[in-house]
């Protein structure tokens, strides 16, 4: 017992232990402590490194700013969840009697987890604390995996959780670190960067092996140790293919015929669940197909973008350095982490980058570097115009100067684009 004290001392604040935080991520913060006072479970997802764990510090000092007792709050970082010492299911419960036979905390715990999946029955214990009758609880946890979001038995997890997808840092978060100007030079580097949190300061070459790592850990513990792959170099080998084609369609029987070219056996069912898995952890996010018209989905091939930038530009920057390819990731993170609901568009044989819904507003976006390319400015001009309806239209570019709208179709630039979503 007392060696679980303190391991769990080193992590919380009974002592006056400070902290050393970069400026906080108001947007992210500011909508978590919202939900402060009730029984949903706040649950941090996103990939692993996004700053997970720095937001559920910064919700402590919340607390501790608003009178909360250090004896109230019960933090658990991933030091020991990660490192296997709860892999037991009986090891969480211990050190939660631990907390309670040593600190005597008096009224609401606020119970902290930082990679709460890797903790055995992790959906049971939350649940049980955060619905206890006799004991108030309120749960705030990280995951790096989408395993939150799925029920467990009888358990209907969703209902009883509240849920903030962490992403890098987005433009204007990383032009206020830098000390930079919204700028076209600034929007290039910060989409050429992969922005991050733990690239604020360092150096290229600790970027490589900062990358190097994370793409270790997340393959090596989140997937294959996780969900007992076979084969780990394929999987690997599946990653690199899909960021050498960011945003372009693909479909699972083109990877089988790629790979099975290549010699390597595989079946569409083991392509499908990797790339699920990939998906689970982050790395990668599908868009789906869908036609303008009807606004069903259709089957078949989809897209692909990666949550950072880094991985192509640190680790395999022979791939995907179009400066058009870098604008749809980026255009399609910014959409994602206003929270829309994104597709790309088929009408009438064309295509159209994105379609992004949020409640009762729809746009079309085409993305382009510049609209300098009289011929590629036209087609897509021509995609948009040819859709009869009366949602918005935005064509989204790097130029320096925004072209003035064109029946309706708007030029975008690509560093203003947050503020119009």
């Amino acid at each position: 017992m007392n060696e679980y004290i303190g391991l769990l001392s080193q992590a919380n604040y009974w002592s006056n232990q400070k902290d050393s935080f970069i400026t906080p991520r108001l947007r992210y913060l500011n909508s978590i402590v919202g939900y402060i006072g009730n029984k949903l479970i706040k649950t941090l997802i996103g990939q692993r490194s996004t700053g997970k764990s720095t937001l559920l510090r910064h919700i402590c000092h919340h607390l501790l700013q608003q009178g909360v007792s250090p004896r109230n709050i019960l933090y658990i970082d991933k030091t020991l969840t990660d490192s296997g010492i709860t892999t037991l299911s009986s090891c969480i419960d211990d050190l939660l009697s631990a907390y309670h036979t040593h600190i005597h905390p008096i009224g609401k715990i606020y119970l902290f987890i930082e990679e709460a999946q890797n903790i055995p029955n992790w959906q049971q214990f939350v649940y049980t604390c955060s619905q206890n009758n006799d004991i108030s609880y309120e749960l705030f946890i990280s995951s790096s995996t989408k395993e939150p979001l799925i029920e467990s038995g009888a358990i209907n997890l969703p209902r009883y959780c509240v849920y903030f997808e962490i992403l890098p840092y987005s433009y204007l978060e990383y032009i206020s670190l830098q000390k930079e100007d919204i700028t076209s030079t600034t929007y290039r580097n910060y989409i050429d960067c992969g922005a991050m949190p733990a690239f604020t300061s360092s150096q290229t070459s600790e970027k490589n092996q900062y990358l190097l790592s994370l793409k270790n850990t997340i393959l090596l513990r989140d997937i294959i140790l996780h969900y007992r792959i076979k084969d780990p170099i394929l999987l690997e080998q599946l990653f690199i293919y899909l960021l050498s084609n960011v945003s372009q369609a693909l479909s699972i029987n083109q990877l089988v015929n790629h790979f099975s070219s290549q010699l390597q056996k595989t079946s569409y069912e083991t392509i499908a669940n990797y790339i699920s898995y990939l998906e689970k952890t982050y790395l990668i996010h599908r868009v789906e197909r869908m036609q303008v018209k009807t606004k069903e989905l259709v089957s078949g091939s989809c897209k692909y973008y990666i949550n950072t930038w880094g991985f192509n530009k640190y680790l395999y920057n022979t791939y995907s350095n179009d400066i058009e390819v870098k604008l749809k990731n980026q255009i399609y993170l910014t959409l994602r982490d206003a929270g829309y609901q994104i597709n790309t568009g088929i009408h009438r044989n064309r295509s159209i980058d994105f379609v992004a819904r949020l409640k009762d507003r729809l746009i079309y976006l085409q993305c382009t570097t510049t609209i300098g390319n009289i011929t590629a400015y036209e087609e897509l001009y021509a995609t948009l115009a040819s859709i009869q309806d009366n949602y918005e239209k935005w064509i989204v570019t790097l130029d320096s100067n925004a072209a003035p709208s064109r029946e309706g179709i708007l030029n975008i630039q690509a560093w203003r684009l947050s503020e119009l979503l």
